[in-house]
């Protein structure tokens, strides 16, 4: 057999061409790096294609038809007929704008003279790489391969569709049931009933969003049942079977059953690991097959680089993309000391309403600190939005606060228009401030946000 000659060599080799690849290659490039970036699939990753981005665009449309739904008629607006939603006019609308991305992306790779190279990459030396049947090197290599969603391990997995599909459907199902209670599950279950489609979520935990502050398990599942959404906590399938119409029974562990015509696994996420021949380089890999990384996003092996979710490590876009610009700036800037600080960062889930969190929770809290050092605030209102209609939608917001000083160590909330005040009060927490700062700021009145400054 020939022996495959080793060929084009890089600065910098990036495996993955997600938000956070793509970022970490762009800022290499702009500092004169000789760079490729490897993708087999579409460029933006998971966020562009499958995740954050068309899962918006379907969340705004289903918060629109939720708002003509509950608040329309008292506000005084009258509709001929109740709004209709072609969902296949809808997909395609996602499916240009997304197409555009793409040469969006394409584009910046092309602006700072990196190079594309379609194809899968695996390992051959701790230098080297092949993407069909060509060797490439480098004196750095990043891996950014993401993650993808996993079904659970029990009869009749296959019936259901993950995360993915979603973006596949050409038709609204009438019946859809969702399995999971993280926020996949509650963004996904929430854009389905805002559709009209007969939706069901099934937690196997006690509360949806378990882990996440109790303000914002508690005030989910009182909005959830209040606007009617068919939230089943404590609820774990055991097995799928299909019926011969062609829908589905569900048959949980308590000996109850449940029928529907689409079923949503959102059941965790694992990462793109398994084909990269990790195992011919001193890369570790935690139980799982998330990469073990320090601060700085080495892995184990010399030069080899790892950032985003198939770390583990607070799987966000932003966040890939924060840490891969900081480790251009580190390697190729002269920055040494740069990294990203994983603490303190803001997470926005689209529910209805939305839910924003930064910082640590009251729980946390008490167990690193003792009850006796953290004071906490509340907040419990109908929002103005909501405040002349029959459906009084409530706000619920709270500052978890550290020692004599009270610095604001946690903010938690769920209302219309947490995605859009948290950014402010992220940067904020993020510089120290005290609950004095946030009582010595002038209110914004009529608003939500001003709640959060005006707490007693």
């Amino acid at each position: 057999m020939t022996k495959t000659i080793k060929e084009n060599h890089y600065d910098y080799l990036v495996i993955g061409g997600g938000s956070g690849g793509i970022a970490s290659a762009n800022r290499a490039g702009m500092h004169g790096a000789k760079v490729a970036l490897i993708e087999a699939n579409d460029l933006g990753g998971t966020c562009v294609n499958l995740g954050c981005v068309p899962k918006k665009i379907m969340w705004h449309v289903s918060e629109m038809m939720e708002e003509l739904d509950l608040y329309a008629a008292d506000y005084g607006v009258e509709l001929s007929e109740a709004p209709k939603l072609d969902f296949k006019r809808m997909a395609e609308n996602r499916r240009t704008f997304i197409e555009y991305l793409h040469t969006a992306y394409k584009k910046g790779l092309d602006s700072n003279s990196v190079e594309l190279i379609k194809g899968y990459a695996t390992f051959v030396d701790e230098s080297t790489v092949e993407v069909n049947g060509k060797q490439y090197t480098a004196d750095h290599i990043l891996l950014a391969t993401g993650g993808k969603p996993k079904r659970p391990d029990i009869p009749g997995s296959e019936f259901g569709i993950v995360s993915d599909g979603v973006f596949d459907l050409n038709e609204l199902p009438k019946r859809v049931a969702v399995v999971g209670g993280g926020y996949i599950g509650v963004e996904m279950s929430g854009i389905f009933h805002g559709f009209k489609a007969d939706t069901h979520l099934f937690i196997r935990k006690p509360m949806p969003l378990y882990g996440f502050d109790s303000i914002i398990c508690e005030g989910f599942t009182e909005l959830a049942e209040a606007e009617g959404k068919h939230v089943h906590t404590n609820k774990s399938v055991k097995e799928v079977k299909e019926n011969q119409d062609g829908s589905y029974t569900m048959y949980f562990e308590d000996g109850s059953t449940h029928e529907t015509d689409l079923i949503l696994w959102a059941t965790g996420r694992t990462p793109n690991t398994e084909n990269l021949n990790l195992e011919v380089t001193k890369v570790n890999l935690y139980p799982g097959g998330y990469i073990e990384t320090d601060q700085y996003q080495n892995t184990t092996a010399e030069n080899i680089y790892a950032i985003g979710d198939v770390t583990g490590r607070v799987e966000l876009t932003p966040v890939a993309i924060a840490a891969g610009r900081r480790l251009s700036e580190r390697v190729f800037n002269g920055k040494k000391d740069l990294y990203l600080d994983y603490n303190t960062i803001p997470t926005v889930f689209f529910t209805h309403p939305p839910i924003g969190t930064v910082g640590m929770t009251e729980e946390q809290a008490k167990d690193e600190y003792g009850d006796n050092a953290i004071k906490v605030y509340t907040s419990k209102f109908t929002s103005m939005h909501s405040s002349i209609t029959k459906n009084k939608q409530k706000s619920y917001m709270k500052l978890v606060c550290l020692g004599e000083d009270e610095q604001v160590i946690g903010l938690h909330g769920i209302g219309r228009g947490m995605d859009e005040l948290l950014q402010g009060f992220a940067v904020a927490i993020k510089m120290g401030a005290t609950k004095a700062d946030f009582d010595d700021t002038v209110a914004i009145h009529p608003t939500a946000a001003e709640e959060f400054v005006t707490m007693r």
